[in-house]
């Protein structure tokens, strides 16, 4: 069975930002993208355009010193432009460690990301692991 286009393009962004090819990633959103961080952190917030997209993944990489490493579990689509993944994510930031899981649910209109929203297992960990 073939795999849903939008399922192929988020499982193509995961691939690029686990490369650091940010340049390619941002190619994936609209110029209005924006992408909902949960918590109460430095990172947490609305993070709005493709630009300030990009900005907090990077940051997610300089913050860890490059510790970030991103499981893929799932990728589900319901085929009018939504789809869910689910995550393991380990990083070192510190003295700090976390594993935890996540999930991102993202819109997508005409073959681009339009909205990521991110949800987590946890948020007070995250936000200790952020802050």
């Amino acid at each position: 069975m073939a795999e849903h286009p939008d399922c192929t393009l988020v499982r193509q962004g995961y691939a690029a930002f686990g490369e650091g090819d940010m340049e390619t990633l941002g190619s994936m959103m609209t110029a209005d993208v924006v992408y909902h961080v949960p918590g109460s952190s430095p990172i947490s917030g609305h993070h709005k355009g493709r630009d300030a997209v990009v900005q907090v993944l990077q940051r997610f990489g300089e913050e860890t010193n490059g510790t970030m490493q991103v499981q893929l579990e799932a990728v589900l689509a319901d085929g009018r432009g939504h789809v869910m993944s689910f995550q393991t994510t380990r990083a070192d930031r510190g003295d700090h460690g976390i594993e935890i899981r996540q999930g991102l649910f993202f819109t997508i209109v005409g073959g681009k990301i339009t909205d990521i929203d991110g949800c987590t297992e946890d948020i007070d960990e995250e936000d200790r692991f952020w802050a």
